[in-house]
């Protein structure tokens, strides 16, 4: 932890110690520094308005945050009053994130013109500790047709078989994080057996287009989610999936299906999938979550778009 806080910007005079900055921040406060310190200036120099059309026609920006920023909540900083009346940073951009200038490069490389779409679900593989993922996968199933692993069936060789021969693919399991080898954070499959980083970027995935990471508990801490987390989003990126949704830590099962339901009808709306509609499929759903539903921060602040 003393590390985490180290690379956070807190001083930690010596192991075991407190941090000499307060350790529990409201997220209410924490947003609102951000919006003053990171985004505002950002959107001020780039002359961004308060958008007043619909999502599909706001300014979008990508974020590639170093330092200190890496995994802190940028798509979420604003001024959260009671009346809604803050500027908040989802009233004026649509944003992503991306982990360096050569993955965005390489997740806007020439596309296969012949390419054809087919989505694979992975839903609780190992039995237990996601009971959401039913729901959850039945609302992707009224959009479209799937490639349906779960359970048992899930195993690390079946799933890898399906990433394959398939352009979409949603997981809804749990990860896990190695905050000191990267490419060792894996999704975790029937068994709990694990499917690494470093396998699937060992994989040839030639159709790859879109991933999306549902329910994926990664850290106990949130500080430690936000930091790490993400990780397993980009993680994706770098094996060759070109847009991927994500969460920095699992989401109640009544909203988790919410959510990937107003993702799946946009992107395949009107017949037509399209995996660049993501980001702002994403940002609609959670903007009715968080203004029609009215749930907490914890709720809807943990669901991040990285890529195209």
């Amino acid at each position: 932890m003393e590390r985490l806080w180290e690379r956070k910007g807190f001083k930690v005079d010596t192991p075991g110690q407190t941090p000499i900055a307060p350790v529990v921040v409201p997220a209410v406060h924490f947003l609102a520094y951000l919006w003053w310190t990171v985004v505002k200036p950002v959107l001020d120099g780039l002359g961004v308005q308060h958008a007043k059309n619909a999502t599909a026609d706001m300014p979008r920006i990508w974020w590639c945050p170093s330092g200190p920023l890496i995994g802190l909540p940028i798509h979420a900083a604003g001024i959260y009053t009671d009346d809604g009346q803050g500027p908040v940073i989802s009233d004026y951009v649509v944003s992503s994130y991306f982990p360096s200038a050569s993955a965005l490069s390489y997740a806007t490389r020439p596309e296969d013109p012949s390419q054809k779409f087919s989505l694979l679900t992975i839903a609780n593989p190992t039995g237990a500790g996601l009971p959401g993922t039913e729901w959850e996968l039945e609302k992707i199933k009224a959009h479209t047709a799937t490639q349906e692993l779960t359970g048992g069936e899930a195993t690390v060789e079946k799933v890898k078989e399906g990433m394959e021969n398939t352009s979409w693919a949603h997981f809804a399991c749990h990860g896990v994080i190695n905050p000191d080898e990267h490419m060792e954070s894996a999704l975790i499959l029937a068994n709990h057996t694990r499917l690494t980083l470093r396998e699937i970027s060992d994989m040839s995935l030639p159709h790859a287009e879109f991933a999306y990471l549902s329910a994926c508990q990664t850290a106990k801490g949130v500080v430690e989610a936000l930091d790490q987390s993400a990780q397993l989003t980009t993680g994706m990126m770098a094996c060759g999936y070109r847009s991927i949704i994500g969460t920095l830590w699992s989401i109640k099962d009544e909203y988790a299906p919410f959510v990937a339901d107003r993702v799946y009808a946009k992107m395949l709306e009107g017949g037509r999938p399209d995996y660049k509609r993501a980001v702002y499929a994403l940002h609609d759903a959670v903007q009715a979550l968080r203004k029609e539903h009215n749930v907490p921060f914890a709720t809807w602040l943990p669901f991040i778009h990285v890529g195209v």
